[in-house]
C-alpha cells in the first residue's frame, strides 16, 4: 500500500510541476504581452457609443 502512496505522490507532484511549467512558459508571457499592448494603446477620451 505504501507503493500506491509513493506513486500517487509522484503523480500529483508531476502534474503540479507541468502545470507550473506551462504557466511560467506560456500564460505569464501572454499576460505580460497583453498588459504591455494595453498600456501602449492610445486612450480615447470620447468613446463612440452612439452609432445610429
Amino acid at each position: 500500500m505504501s507503493i500506491f502512496g509513493i506513486v500517487l505522490f509522484l503523480l500529483i507532484g508531476g502534474m503540479a510541476f507541468w502545470m507550473l511549467l506551462f504557466l511560467l512558459g506560456f500564460v505569464l508571457p501572454y499576460w505580460i504581452t497583453l498588459g504591455v499592448f494595453e498600456k501602449m494603446r492610445p486612450k480615447r477620451i470620447f468613446e463612440e457609443e452612439t452609432k445610429h
